[in-house]
C-alpha cells in the first residue's frame, strides 16, 4: 500500500514550511519514528518522523521548496500483510496533519463571524480568512446619446503617406466619449496619441493597445510631443534574500510589539571590575568544572534577584481583558543570532535554578540556538530577555520588546576604561546597561530601581548575596 505523507502543522497554527534537508532518498527503507525530514517553519526548524515502516517509494518536495500544511511530501509503500500498526503509530500519522475545518469554522486566530464558504487561502496566523470569490464590477455601458466616432477615410492620405484621421466634432458637452481601459490610456498618454481620433478595433469598438501603437507609428497628429522612454539597467550588484522562516516570524514579531507596546529605554553605565573577578574565581570551584562560567550568568542572576524585588517588570498587558499580569515566575529568555535569524529560547522556571544549574541550563540553550536546533516550544512563554550585544564590540542599543513582555535588557561590551574611584583616576572594566520597557506596565521609577538594583549586583556581587 503506497502511503501519502503530508506536512504537518508543528504548533501555533502555521501554515507553511521550508523543506531544509532530507534524510532519505527513494529506495530507501524507512521504520517507524525515524526523522526523514528537516523543515524550517516561521519559528525553528524542526525534525520530523515517518509514522510507517516502508520504503520510500518517491519525495514529493525539493530541498528549499517551502509547502502549505497538509501537502504530502513523501510517498511510502507499506506491506499490507506485516506486522499490525499501533495504536499509538496510528495516533502520531493522525495527529500530525490536523483534520481541516469545516465549512463556516472561524480560521484559528481569527476573530468575528465565521469564515464564509467560499474557497479559502492559506493565512498568517491572526490576518483572518482571505477567500478566493472575488467580483468584478460590471462596465458602466455607454449612453444612448453618446455619439459615435467615426473612422478614418482610407482615401485621404497625408503628403508622408500616412492615413489621416477624419476629425471628430465634439459633442454639446465638449468632451468625446472613448471606450479604452486605463493601461492603454496611460500608454496614449505616454506617446502623445490623442485617443478620441481613433477608432477601436477592440471588443464593443473598445481601443486596443495595438491600436494606440498603430497610431503612434503612423503618425497620427499627436497632440503633445512624446517624451523618450529610457530604460535604465543597473550595474550595481545586488543580492535579494526572501523573507521566510525564522527571519519573517522575527519581523512580524518586532513591528508589532514596536508600533503596541509605548518604548521607554534607560541607559546606566557602571563598573563591573569585581564581577569579572567574580567570574574568575567561578571558573576555579568544583561545581562549575563542567560549565561555561561567563559574565552573562552573573547578569541572569542579578536580573533573577532583581525581578524578585520588582515583580511588576515581569510582567504582561492583557488587552482583552484589560489587566496586567504578573508573572510569579520566570522563564528567562537569551536572545541569540543564528544563521537563520535572532531566536530568543528561554529558561524555563529560571527563577528557582542554582548558580551552577542556571549556568548549565545557559550553555545548553546557546549550544542548541546556534546550532540551528530550537524548538518552538523552547521559544514560547518567555516572561523577561537578556539581549548580549557585548559580544558583537557594541556599547549599547535600544532592544525592542519580546511579545508579550514588559522588559529587555542588552548588555553591552566589557573594556577597559579610566574611572574614578576614591577620588582618584584608575583603569576598570566598565559595561553600560540598557533597559527598554513597556511604559503602559512599567513606569520611570520602577525601571529605574529594577536597572540601578541589577547595575549594584554587577558593581558589587555581594549584593546578590545580600538579596537572595
Amino acid at each position: 500500500m503506497r502511503r501519502e505523507f503530508k506536512l504537518p502543522d508543528v504548533g501555533e497554527g502555521l501554515t507553511e514550511a521550508e523543506v531544509v534537508r532530507w534524510h532519505v532518498k527513494a529506495g530507501d527503507t524507512v521504520k517507524v519514528n525515524q526523522i526523514v525530514v528537516e523543515i524550517e517553519t516561521a519559528k525553528s526548524i524542526v525534525e520530523l518522523p515517518i509514522p510507517w515502516d516502508g520504503v520510500v517509494a518517491g519525495l514529493l518536495a525539493e530541498e528549499g521548496q517551502t509547502v502549505d500544511v497538509g501537502v504530502p511530501i513523501i510517498t511510502v509503500e507499506t506491506s499490507e500483510g506485516g506486522a499490525p500498526v499501533s495504536e499509538e503509530t496510528k495516533a502520531l500519522a493522525e495527529d500530525l496533519v490536523p483534520t481541516p475545518p469545516a465549512d463556516g469554522a472561524v480560521e484559528p486566530g481569527a476573530h468575528g463571524s465565521p469564515a464564509p464558504k467560499e474557497e479559502r487561502q492559506a493565512v498568517l496566523v491572526g490576518y483572518g480568512v482571505k477567500t478566493g470569490a472575488t467580483k468584478r464590477r460590471p462596465r458602466k455601458p455607454q449612453g444612448s446619446g453618446t455619439p459615435a466616432i467615426p473612422a478614418a477615410d482610407p482615401a485621404r492620405v497625408e503628403a508622408n503617406g500616412a492615413p489621416a484621421v477624419a476629425p471628430v466634432p465634439p459633442p454639446a458637452g465638449g468632451r468625446v466619449s472613448v471606450l479604452a481601459k486605463p493601461p492603454v490610456r496611460k500608454l496614449a498618454r505616454g506617446l502623445g496619441v490623442d485617443l478620441s481620433t481613433l477608432t477601436g478595433t477592440g471588443p464593443q469598438g473598445s481601443i486596443t493597445r495595438d491600436d494606440v501603437h498603430a497610431a503612434a507609428e503612423a503618425g497620427a497628429a499627436p497632440a503633445v510631443e512624446a517624451a523618450p522612454v529610457v530604460e535604465v539597467v543597473s550595474e550595481r550588484p545586488e543580492e535579494r534574500i526572501p523573507v521566510k522562516g525564522v527571519r519573517k516570524m522575527t519581523a512580524q514579531a518586532m513591528v508589532a510589539s514596536a508600533f503596541t507596546a509605548p518604548h521607554v529605554t534607560e541607559f546606566l553605565q557602571l563598573d563591573v571590575t569585581n564581577t569579572m573577578e567574580t567570574v574568575q574565581r567561578l571558573r576555579g570551584f568544583r561545581d562549575f568544572a563542567d560549565v561555561k562560567v561567563s559574565p552573562l550568568l552573573l547578569v541572569a542572576k542579578a536580573v533573577l534577584t532583581a525581578v524578585k524585588r520588582h515583580p511588576m517588570i515581569n510582567s504582561s498587558w492583557d488587552e482583552a481583558a484589560q489587566e496586567i499580569v504578573v508573572k510569579r515566575y520566570v522563564n528567562l529568555g537569551i536572545a541569540a543570532a543564528t544563521p537563520r535569524g535572532l531566536v530568543v529560547p528561554n529558561v524555563k522556571d529560571a527563577h528557582a535554578l542554582s548558580l551552577p544549574e542556571l549556568a548549565g541550563r545557559l550553555a545548553e540553550l546557546t549550544e542548541t540556538a546556534r546550532a540551528g536546533r530550537t524548538q518552538p516550544a523552547e521559544m514560547a512563554g518567555g516572561t523577561f530577555t537578556i539581549t548580549n550585544v557585548g559580544v558583537f564590540g557594541v556599547d549599547a542599543g535600544t532592544p525592542i520588546l519580546n511579545p508579550g513582555e514588559a522588559a529587555i535588557l542588552a548588555v553591552g561590551q566589557i573594556r577597559d576604561m579610566p574611572w574614578v574611584v576614591d577620588g582618584e583616576l584608575a583603569v576598570r572594566k566598565v559595561t553600560t546597561l540598557a533597559l527598554s520597557f513597556d511604559h503602559r506596565i512599567v513606569d520611570g521609577e520602577l525601571g529605574s530601581m529594577f536597572l540601578r538594583d541589577v547595575g549594584d549586583m554587577l558593581e558589587d556581587p555581594l549584593h546578590l548575596l545580600a538579596w537572595s
